[in-house]
C-alpha cells in the first residue's frame, strides 16, 4: 500500500490513474478492490452516471458502494441537463488537483471515451454552455424539429452543418449555442487555443474473447430489466419535461425503452414488446462496446487488462509495481 504520508506529487503514474474499457467489462469492481489497496478517491467518466434518477440503466453503483470511497461527476445534473465533454474536462482537471491537494490518488473510472479523450489531449478554448440558450433551443426544435434547427445553422455556420446529421440534437445545438455567444462559427475555435490535459497512467480492461463479453452484456441486461429500467423509464416520462432526444434519454437502454414506450402508446409493454426491447437494447450495448474498443486501440500508451481472465487482479497488481506503487 502507498504510504499516506507521501506528498502526491512525488507519487508513480503522473497526474492520475484510469481504469476505463467497454461496457460490462467490470471497471467498477475493479475500482473497489484497487480503493482497498490504495488512497484514493474515483473521478467518474461516463456520461450517464452525471444524471439524477437514472440508476438501473446506467449501472451506478450502489449507494453502498459510492459510500466505501468518494465519488465524484455521480449525481451532477438533472436529466434534463446537458453535460457536455469539455464541462466534464475543466470538471475533471479540477477534482484531480483537489484530490491531490488531500494527499489522495485520482482514479478515473469511466467508459466515456470522449471524455477521456478531450481530458487527456485537451480542449480547445470554446465557450462554455448557456443554460437558458440550450433551453430555448430545445423549445424550438421541439417546435419545429431538429431539421429546422440544422438549416439555420447551416445558414451561419456551413461547415459545421455539412458534417452534421439533421437530427443530430447534441451538436447542432452546441453548435448553434457557440455561434448565437460569439458570432464566430464552431470551426473557427478548433485548433485555436489548447489547454493541456493531465498526466494519465491508463489501465485498459479488453476482452480476449469477445464471446464472454456478449454474455456479459446479455446478462447485464436482463439484471437491468429484472430490476425495474421499464419502470425507470416510465417515471422518468411521467415528469413531462424530458423527450427522447435529450442527451440523457439517448442513454443506451433509455432510448430502447423509450421507444418501445412510444410504440406501445405509452403504455405498459407487453411479452412480445419486452422481448423486441430485449434484444434492441443488447444490440446497441455490443454496438456501444465495439465503438469503446475501437477508440481504445487508438491509444497504444493503454495497459491492457484482459477482462476475461482469472488473473486480472493479479496482472493489476504487477502493472501497478511497474509503475512505482511497490506496495500494490
Amino acid at each position: 500500500m502507498v504510504n499516506h504520508a507521501q506528498p502526491i506529487d512525488a507519487m508513480p503514474g503522473g497526474d492520475a490513474l484510469a481504469i476505463t474499457g467497454p461496457t460490462a467489462s467490470g471497471k467498477t469492481a475493479l475500482a473497489l478492490r484497487l480503493a482497498q489497496t490504495l488512497p484514493l478517491e474515483i473521478i467518474s467518466v461516463d456520461s450517464a452516471l452525471v444524471y439524477q434518477g437514472m440508476d438501473i440503466g446506467t449501472a451506478k453503483p450502489t449507494a453502498d458502494e459510492l459510500a466505501s470511497v468518494p465519488h465524484h461527476l455521480v449525481n451532477v445534473r438533472d436529466p434534463s441537463q446537458a453535460y457536455s465533454a469539455a464541462e466534464f474536462a475543466r470538471d475533471a482537471a479540477r477534482l484531480i488537483q483537489d484530490i491531490k491537494a488531500r494527499n489522495k490518488l485520482p482514479l478515473l473510472v469511466g467508459g466515456t471515451m470522449l471524455y477521456f479523450k478531450a481530458l487527456i489531449e485537451g480542449l480547445d478554448s470554446l465557450p462554455l454552455a448557456d443554460a437558458q440558450l440550450r433551453a430555448n433551443m430545445e423549445g424550438k426544435a421541439l417546435a419545429l424539429g431538429w431539421p429546422a434547427l440544422h438549416a439555420e445553422l447551416a445558414l451561419v455556420d456551413p461547415e459545421s452543418a455539412a458534417r452534421l446529421p439533421p437530427n443530430d440534437a447534441q451538436r447542432i445545438s452546441r453548435a448553434l449555442e457557440v455561434w448565437h455567444l460569439t458570432g464566430q462559427p464552431l470551426s473557427t475555435f478548433f485548433g485555436t487555443t489548447r489547454q493541456a490535459g493531465p498526466s494519465i497512467t491508463l489501465l485498459s480492461l479488453e476482452p480476449q474473447q469477445r464471446s464472454w463479453l456478449h454474455h456479459r452484456i446479455a446478462h447485464r441486461f436482463d439484471s437491468m430489466l429484472a430490476q425495474g429500467l421499464i419502470e425507470e423509464v416510465l417515471q422518468l416520462r411521467l415528469r413531462g419535461d424530458l423527450h427522447r432526444d435529450m442527451p440523457s434519454m439517448r442513454c443506451v437502454g433509455y432510448r430502447q425503452v423509450w421507444e418501445a414506450l412510444d410504440m406501445a402508446g405509452g403504455d405498459a409493454l407487453n411479452a412480445k414488446a419486452i422481448a423486441a426491447l430485449r434484444e434492441k437494447g443488447i444490440a446497441a450495448s455490443r454496438q456501444l462496446a465495439k465503438r469503446q474498443l475501437t477508440w481504445l486501440r487508438s491509444m497504444p500508451h493503454r495497459h491492457v487488462l484482459p477482462c476475461d481472465a482469472d488473473h486480472v487482479w493479479t496482472q493489476t497488481q504487477a502493472i501497478l509495481r511497474q509503475i512505482g506503487f511497490p506496495g500494490a
